[in-house]
């Protein structure tokens, strides 16, 4: 099993090949409807997009990420014990105090995002505070920390933006072969065939491109960071009662979007709270099994 500074450097390369892949994938669209339309303009805008939202993933994907989730930042004299729980766990993991956010929401979940743990955050549902035990709470938290320290934070961060500016891309390019094939058709005989034919494999490729980039974020980092947090709370059976309540919590979670689900502690979207999923149902999951990960943490002692 890889040690935590070979998962590191693997989780920076990991996001060399996703900035790389969305590069490439971008400029073939661009390049794919530039030529159909006969206009180079459009490969340029392309490139331009790629480059831009490349820096946008790495620089600003965090705030994005709050953003979506509706998190708002806290003071200290506002969520006071939480702020202990984080500062206590980050002196005994060596962490920066990363930025400190609370969501609104009835369910038990958690997330932390940024690009690196100088400038980290970590959002944490209302449900949460008011659900768990505080054993439980610094058990959730330690996890959430264990993101950080493994630099999980910045590969899961820019998937949030480069997957939905993939698929979105895609579609616009779909809606303009498809909306504008009958005039292509008619000024140039069989190029409302080939619009046609690219707007279908737009079509299909565009939701399986972002969904294999989102789950190009392992699900392996979950059991490390499971394991990470175990032995930073000192108590494992905190992290497993809290991840038994998070799979026994069916409430909603506002502001849910399938673009950040991979970044909470269990999906928000209520995908991994079945104890024995389907093997095709595992292909598509954001998390491991949540029953899964109690069992391994039961035998972590």
């Amino acid at each position: 099993m890889p040690n935590l500074y070979q998962n590191r450097s693997s989780n920076i390369r990991k996001t060399i090949v996703l900035m790389t892949t969305f590069f490439l994938l971008i400029i073939g669209l661009g390049f794919a409807f530039s030529q159909y339309y006969g206009s180079p303009d459009i490969l340029y805008i392309a490139v331009a997009i790629s480059v831009i939202m490349n820096f946008t993933a790495y620089w600003w994907s965090d705030s994005i990420a709050l953003a979506m989730s509706g998190a708002r930042a806290v003071t200290r004299e506002q969520a006071t014990e939480l702020y202990r729980i984080v500062e206590n766990l980050c002196i005994t993991a060596g962490l920066p105090l990363p930025r400190i956010y609370i969501m609104d929401a009835p369910q038990i979940n958690a997330f932390a995002t940024g690009r690196n743990p100088k400038h980290a955050a970590i959002a944490v549902t209302t449900g949460a505070l008011q659900k768990l035990q505080n054993e439980e709470l610094e058990g959730v938290i330690a996890h959430e920390l264990s993101h950080i320290g493994n630099r999980d934070i910045l590969i899961s961060s820019v998937v949030v933006v480069l997957a939905g500016i993939i698929a979105i891309a895609a579609d616009i390019g779909m809606r303009a072969t498809l909306f504008g094939g009958r005039r292509r058709s008619n000024d140039n005989g069989g190029g409302g065939q080939i619009g046609l034919l690219i707007a279908i494999i737009a079509m299909i490729i565009a939701p399986i491109a972002a969904t294999i980039i989102r789950l190009a974020v392992s699900r392996q980092r979950e059991y490390l960071a499971d394991t990470s947090g175990a032995l930073l709370s000192r108590y494992p059976d905190g992290l497993a009662n809290a991840l038994e309540k998070i799979r026994q919590d069916h409430t909603a979670m506002p502001h849910t979007h399938a673009a950040t689900a991979h970044l909470f502690i269990g999906s928000p979207l209520n995908e991994d709270d079945s104890d024995k999923p389907s093997f095709f149902a595992k292909l598509f999951m954001t998390h491991p099994p949540l029953s899964d990960r109690i069992k391994r943490l039961r035998g972590v002692r």
